[in-house]
């Protein structure tokens, strides 16, 4: 008789959630379950109604008989965070309502507990051959990295008590479908034709297509080595920007019109605008290595960074925001 892996998802009808459980929904390992805020919002495997995501959620009908959660739920990184105390409401979300769940999660008997992070738990910024790994000591800097890490601590200490095991995936920027952010800015500028002064960037950026990042989610339900580890997650080849807006341009049809100014002029000029932040998340390097997945797990990234950017453009992909 064939054993199945109960896993419930949480964030099933979020960005990652969603595809989890649609590529889930396919394969016939596993029984799926969908914790969701509103009733008749997803139409994969059973759906439980939770609610808020919050320090008091009752958990006890979803958890009951599930061996393994998936939280991809969470409070998602916000550009201009307009809340007065942005940490604060960060961690009602990340950090409180993650361990209620977990805490119930342990006292119903699941064995593993999957949490996708951020690699913002990481820091923001890499020096030049010097990628982030899953086991360096932590260096976020803005609220919601902050957030993700306290609560990769409060679910590993959880794990130490009650002996619920913790996977721990922190992905950089996810790309998939409907195209958001600067990454659909990147596209419409190249459409355009417009010239673009970013010819002269020699940085390296990580990505991780939607697509890599589930299936790595997948892989660390069952496997038995991944238990109480941290793994990053991505495609496995970096881009610089000019790259990047080259290979958009290439998929399009169209010429990327690079033009070489100084990146610290343009970094000059970011910063009298207020725009430093957006600025260094096209100038600057972010990478990450993820050959401690490929040696434990046996992981490879199954889609390429070339087809998962080809893919922008021929799928209406979207980026999400756990970098």
């Amino acid at each position: 008789m064939v054993e199945f892996v109960k896993v419930l998802v949480t964030g099933a009808t979020g960005f990652v959630g969603k595809s989890l459980a649609v590529q889930m929904d396919r394969l016939d390992d596993f029984t799926l379950a969908c914790a969701v805020r509103r009733s008749g919002t997803c139409d994969i495997g059973d759906e439980f109604v939770v609610g808020e995501l919050e320090a008091s959620t009752d958990w006890s009908a979803a958890l009951s008989g599930q061996n393994v959660v998936v939280h991809a739920a969470a409070r998602a990184h916000i550009m201009r965070d307009g809340a007065e105390n942005p940490l604060g409401e960060y961690r009602k979300v990340n950090v409180n309502g993650t361990l209620n769940l977990a805490r119930q999660a342990a006292e119903a008997g699941v064995r593993r507990f999957v949490f996708v992070s951020s690699i913002k738990v990481n820091g923001e910024q890499t020096a030049e051959g010097r990628p982030f790994n899953a086991d360096q000591t932590p260096a976020p800097e803005d609220a919601y990295g902050i957030s993700k890490l306290e609560a990769e601590q409060a679910l590993k200490a959880l794990a130490k008590k009650t002996g619920m095991e913790v996977v721990i995936i922190r992905p950089p920027l996810v790309y998939g479908p409907s195209v958001k952010g600067n990454f659909a800015t990147m596209i419409k500028l190249v459409d355009k034709g417009l010239p673009l002064p970013l010819g002269a960037i020699h940085n390296k950026r990580s990505l991780v297509a939607l697509g890599n990042l589930v299936d790595l989610i997948i892989t660390c339900i069952d496997h038995p080595v991944a238990a109480n580890q941290v793994f990053l997650a991505g495609d496995g080849k970096d881009l610089s920007t000019p790259e990047l807006l080259r290979g958009i341009g290439k998929a399009m049809g169209k010429p990327a019109r690079l033009i070489p100014v100084p990146p610290g002029l343009l970094m000059f000029g970011a910063g009298l605008l207020g725009k430093r932040a957006v600025a260094q998340r096209v100038l600057g390097s972010l990478q990450v290595d993820i050959s401690k997945a490929r040696h434990l797990l046996g992981w490879e990234p199954p889609i390429s960074v070339e087809e998962g950017c080809a893919a922008v453009l021929t799928r209406r992909m979207h980026v999400d925001s756990f970098f």
